[in-house]
């Protein structure tokens, strides 16, 4: 599994009756991939996993496997207890998948033993390369440096970290126990062009599923240490990235992805759709990142 470049952590599209909508995930997956994106990550945190059932995450997973073709699908493995957890990452592999992205369970937060044995459990169950998610500020845990060493030296499939701690520092740290052990991904969106010159090599991206484009130009300038070309995609692109690091960010990249005609602001409960002041506020950003729209063909 190559947890390099861009692997968007695709949205999950839902018909009116709050269905999933199947055939436009699959299209929206190959416009992706066709715009230079490496992979696709489902079942994360912006795919309102905590709202699909069972079932509905299996489908997902064959629906993406089909529609990625030769690219790989990365499975985001999260749920309530680790019994269940260890089994939709074996049916990960079973329809498919290439990789697995572990997440701590929802709700449960406690000490690095449970954590530990609930990653373990999850990583242990296949042979898909995997890539633990440390998401402290969504889910109440944080996976340091030094317990990622740990589970480095009990996991040889262990290979890299998605990092959403939006501390660049953690990027520095992490590459200062481990070396290349572990390839590094940024997790948040305005994060990227830092984390990368402190040496992630890889991005989840959320925006992207509205501007795959641009932000595979980016990527690419940061990783080419074009600081000047890149700042200028960067700047231009900041205030819509930041809305994947705020309370609603699935609402606000699911209707921006809606306005750009790339998707529908449709959300399961209990989230709701923005509310009008969100929506103007979301628009007006929009409109401005369109009029101002950078020229990134090559």
């Amino acid at each position: 599994m190559n947890f390099k470049g861009v692997i968007p952590a695709i949205t999950t599209p839902f018909h009116e009756d709050l269905s999933v909508d199947f055939d436009f995930l699959k299209s929206h997956i190959q416009w992706m991939l066709e715009k230079g994106c490496t992979g696709i990550t489902a079942l994360g945190s912006l795919g309102e996993s905590a709202t699909l059932t069972f079932d509905e995450k299996v489908q997902i997973l064959k629906a993406c496997v089909e529609a990625a073709g030769d690219k790989p699908v990365v499975a985001g493995i999260a749920a309530l207890s680790t019994r269940e957890a260890v089994q939709l990452a074996q049916e990960a592999e079973r329809v498919g998948c290439q990789g697995l992205m572990v997440l701590p369970p929802y709700v449960y937060s406690s000490s690095w033993e449970e954590m530990k044995f609930h990653v373990s459990s999850v990583i242990g169950a296949t042979s898909l390369d995997c890539m633990l998610y440390n998401n402290p500020i969504a889910y109440k845990t944080d996976f340091l440096p030094e317990e990622m060493a740990e589970l480095c030296a009990d996991h040889p499939n262990l290979v890299a970290v998605k990092e959403s701690s939006a501390d660049v520092r953690r990027v520095t740290a992490i590459r200062a126990l481990l070396q290349d052990r572990l390839t590094i991904l940024v997790g948040v969106d305005d994060l990227l062009v830092e984390g990368v010159a402190a040496g992630a090599t890889g991005w989840i991206a959320g925006l992207v599923n509205a501007f795959p484009e641009e932000s595979v130009r980016l990527y690419d300038l940061s990783m080419q240490g074009q600081w000047e070309e890149a700042r200028k995609i960067y700047e231009w692109f900041l205030p819509l990235l930041r809305l994947d690091t705020v309370l609603k960010f699935v609402q606000y990249i699911k209707f921006v992805q809606e306005k750009v005609g790339m998707g529908s602001a449709r959300v399961r409960p209990p989230r709701l759709e923005l509310t009008p002041e969100e929506a103007e506020y979301t628009r007006g950003l929009l409109q401005t990142a369109l009029e101002n729209r950078p020229v990134v063909g090559a």
